[in-house]
């Protein structure tokens, strides 16, 4: 009985020190990595569609537009689709030069019944379909030449690319707001950068991405998935075009300031990358030990990396129940095992606060991050209980900027 149950909790660390290890190795791969000295893209600059879906963003679409349209051509097309709103969207969006389409459709509303309509819409143009698609959302300010870099790597790749997504706290947000922020930047931001190092594919991240149009007209996007954007690279991944990072180009957004929006969000975000990792990991792992493939591996063992809060919890309750077992038993090798994935995962936290954090967090804030962790337990228990499938919009805050 003890030999059993020594396997059995040597097995739960060994699984858990597999992710702890590939953020390790990207984090590492990220530290030299100077973002201010990313070089310009080359390439053509190709016609492009930039597809802005909506829903009741009246209040900050304006802002949105107002960073894009100075980045377009003049045959580029801006167009939005103000999806199921109840607000002034539509009009908004006309009166800041957007070409504006309206979709109504009770029954099937998120964010993918949107891009679908707008990528039919594009189809439909009389000079053809654009070149290359961009997807930016509506709460969203993008960085100066960001549009120029998607679309020349886009082009020069025919690859599906993703820009780099930074969500930012309010000014006066509290601590787990900043602890959101800084685990978001390890997420969007230093993981991809040492996956771009690496010279591997990333996630998509919902904004900021672009697609040669031989990817997104064919892309399955009317799905109603509540991750549509992650759920879109994996069939991208699978299909044989992975998504690229492109550092040079920068996408800003703000966290919600509202607890209800909050919550909303970070549901939906976690119960539908759970589902996917569930869902989706094994095809990827299959095709890629199928055809020997080692860069679609490593996107497989990227997406199997949980949330870090949720890392967190998992090894301290192998690292635990290993401890007591030792005291019971003497048998070391799980309790070794789960200590130096633990070890690992704070070294990793540790490097990246130290590059990419410390203007977010002071070190005695990330110190306090357990509370972080245990405040996100209920979020994991309902996930078991009774997962989120719906899409729903998270409660937007008026224009921040």
């Amino acid at each position: 009985m003890p030999l059993g149950f020594e396997l059995v909790l040597c097995a739960a660390a060994l699984a858990l020190l597999l992710p702890v290890t590939v953020l390790a190795m990207e984090v590492l791969f990220a530290l030299e990595y100077d973002v201010k000295s990313a070089v310009p893209e080359t390439g053509d600059r190709r016609r492009l569609a930039v597809l802005v879906p909506a829903h009741d963003e009246s209040s900050i679409i304006a802002s949105t537009l107002r960073s894009l349209i100075p980045q377009l051509a003049p045959d580029d097309t801006l167009l939005v689709v103000a999806d199921n709103c109840s607000d002034d969207t539509a009009a908004v969006a006309t009166k800041e030069g957007a070409e504006v389409i309206v979709r109504s459709d009770s029954l099937r509303r998120g964010k993918g019944y949107a891009l679908d309509c707008g990528v039919r819409h594009l189809e439909r143009d009389r000079r053809g379909p654009p070149d290359i698609v961009l997807i930016i959302d509506a709460d969203c300010q993008v960085g100066a030449n960001a549009i120029d870099s998607l679309a020349r790597m886009c082009g020069r790749t025919a690859r599906p690319v993703q820009a780099m997504y930074v969500m930012n706290a309010s000014d006066d947000a509290g601590i787990k707001m900043r602890i959101a922020e800084f685990a978001w930047a390890i997420k969007n931001k230093v993981r991809p950068l040492g996956l771009h190092r690496l010279g591997l594919s990333c996630q998509l991240m919902g904004t900021g991405m672009a697609f040669p149009w031989s990817c997104i007209g064919t892309a399955n996007l009317g799905s109603g998935h509540i991750v549509e954007d992650l759920k879109l690279g994996v069939d991208l991944a699978l299909a044989g075009t992975a998504p690229l990072f492109c550092p040079s180009a920068l996408v800003t957004s703000y966290f919600p300031s509202s607890e209800k929006g909050i919550a909303s969000q970070r549901v939906r975000w976690e119960h539908g990358y759970l589902g996917v990792i569930i869902a989706e990991a094994w095809r990827l792992f299959a095709l890629s030990f199928r055809t020997l493939n080692g860069g679609l591996l490593m996107f497989a063992l990227d997406l199997s990396v949980p949330p870090i809060a949720l890392l967190v919890l998992l090894l301290t309750v192998v690292w635990w129940a290993s401890g007591a077992f030792y005291l019971i038993t003497n048998m070391r090798v799980p309790i070794i095992i789960s200590t130096f994935a633990f070890f690992l995962l704070a070294l990793a936290i540790s490097l990246a606060w130290r590059k990419y954090g410390r203007h977010i967090l002071s070190l005695g804030d990330l110190a306090r991050a357990g509370m972080y962790v245990m405040w996100k337990i209920p979020l994991y228990g309902r996930f078991l209980r009774s997962r989120q499938s719906e899409w729903v919009r998270s409660k937007r805050d008026k224009d921040p900027h």
